[in-house]
Formats: C-alpha cells, structure tokens, sequence
C-alpha cells in the first residue's frame, strides 16, 4: 500500500505538482526498499501455541502478497529436535518432527522479529516438551 501510495505521489509530482524535482523519484525508491527489506527478513508474525496435546505453529506476513502463512499441527510426541539459527538480523527454527514416510521432517519458520526474551522462552517450552518425550521412551 505504501508502494502504491509512493507511485501515485510520483506521478502527480512529475506530471501536476513538479515541486521537488530529482528528489521525487525517492517517493518510488523508499518504499521499495523498505519492502525488499520485509522480503527478506522474512515473515513477521510468528505464533506459537503449546497447551494441550499439541504444538501449533503459525507464521505469517504482514503483506500478504510477499509469501504464504505457514500453519503446522502436530502431537508433542511427534518433536525430535529443534535449531535456532542467527546470521545478522535474520532469526530462524527449524523443527525436526518424526514422520511415517521419510523417518523425520524439518520445518521451517522465521522468527526475526522475536524478542531476545520470547525466543528464550520458545526455547525453554520445546526443551520442556523433547524432555518429556525422552522420558516418555
């Protein structure tokens, strides 16, 4: 939307108004990098629900033309592991399930926009829940 705005105020500026000249075409370039850059950092609403028997994930943009949601469901027993990868600004999870056909599946989420407190506590929650499947065995 921002986008869209930045375009339609370059144009009327080139065409109506001519009032900043050289520095109108920064109405277009702002806000395409600023939507390059949610491109790459990547989905910025994560959700993650553990109560009951089941760990449900939910990732997903704040546009929603830029990419999918990502929405997974499975039971706790189901977890094998999990990986937090950090490279600058860039977050990610990657979740090892079990699964009948291949032996075991990993998910991918974005979690960039995650607080250093809530990635520790998402941490704390499936470490509490590999430990109860270790027991559990």
């Amino acid at each position: 939307m921002l986008l869209c705005i930045g375009i339609v105020g370059f144009i009327l500026e080139k065409y109506k108004f001519n009032i900043l000249g050289g520095i109108s075409y920064l109405l277009i370039i702002l806000p395409l990098l600023l939507l390059i850059t949610y491109y790459v950092n990547g989905r910025q609403i994560f959700e993650y629900d553990s109560d009951g028997e089941a760990l449900h994930f939910r990732n997903r943009n704040i546009v929603p033309f830029l990419s999918t949601p990502l929405s997974d469901e499975f039971p706790k027993y189901k977890l094998l592991k999990f990986d937090t990868i950090n490279i600058f600004f860039i977050k990610r999870l990657y979740i090892t399930i079990s699964s009948k056909n291949n032996g075991s599946t990993v998910l991918k989420y974005e979690i960039s926009y995650l607080t250093k407190k809530e990635v520790n506590d998402l941490k704390f929650s499936l470490n509490k829940v590999i430990k109860a499947n270790k027991e559990r065995r």
